[in-house]
């Protein structure tokens, strides 16, 4: 198999510190690759000569352009890019608080655009490397009782991939993974009960929700391939691209 071109090379994760961030960072070490991993608390995370935790709030831009100078003083050019930090409200519209709604946007649009905005300005110059964002399948169709998170998702997606036609004169790469139902702790806290999985994979007719036409739930792992694929050279002709991982739930790729 071709290599990936990631050994050695350094990679900057958000939201690194559990579910597919966690997992991201771990595909990126197996496969060479030394990690920056940032969260808000990154005490979870065990230091080693290959990964370097630090904690970043993406929602400040001023912190998220003084880690990337730090980290690019200290350890050598970012190489790679991948945005998974996000979070979920969820509720009807005429439930969500103004509170709610920018609290939704701050991390998972305003982030998106704080850490790509600071990383590209940096990879210009140097006229190389990859940026992956982490958004949703929810982006893609409406969510009901998800407004302010399917928006917050539908932004960063369309900002990534209006990035990303900036940045390719430049030979930089920006591609959007976008997962459905994975089994996060962000997933099974919207469970009722232990039958929470099966009525996810069933799909709720009720709320115009489809099911999972796999049959299962995707892992944290399936999710952080897919991101590893696109930021390696086996991915080099593909920039701007939204790849579902959500086992057939939107119906379409």
């Amino acid at each position: 198999m071709r290599p990936s071109g990631l050994e050695g090379k350094l990679v900057l994760v958000t939201g690194a510190a559990g579910g597919i961030g966690q997992a991201v960072v771990n595909a990126f070490l197996e496969e060479g690759a030394r990690v920056v991993a940032t969260d808000l608390d990154v005490s979870v995370v065990p230091p080693s000569d290959t990964l370097h935790p630090l904690a970043l709030d993406v929602t400040s831009s001023e912190a998220v352009d003084a880690l990337v100078r730090d980290v690019e003083a200290r350890l050598g050019p970012i190489h790679a890019g991948v945005s998974v930090a996000g979070m979920l409200a969820t509720g009807r519209v005429t439930e969500t608080s103004d509170a709610d709604w920018h609290r939704v946007f701050a991390v998972n649009t305003h982030g998106v655009f704080h850490l790509c905005r600071a990383l590209a300005r940096r990879m210009v110059e140097r006229r190389d490397g990859r940026i992956v964002v982490v958004s949703s399948n929810a982006a893609g169709v409406p969510r009901h009782a998800m407004a302010a998170y399917a928006a917050s998702k539908a932004a960063a997606t369309m900002f990534t991939r209006c990035l990303g036609l900036e940045l390719a004169p430049h030979g930089i790469r920006c591609n959007i993974v976008a997962p459905g139902s994975t089994l996060t702790p962000m997933q099974t806290g919207m469970w009722a009960d232990a039958e929470g999985a099966a009525a996810v994979i069933a799909g709720s007719p009720a709320t115009f929700k489809a099911g999972i036409p796999l049959g299962k739930l995707a892992t944290p792992q399936d999710v952080a391939d897919a991101v590893a694929f696109l930021a390696s050279d086996r991915a080099g002709h593909i920039t701007m691209a939204d790849l579902y991982v959500d086992g057939g739930a939107t119906l379409r790729g």
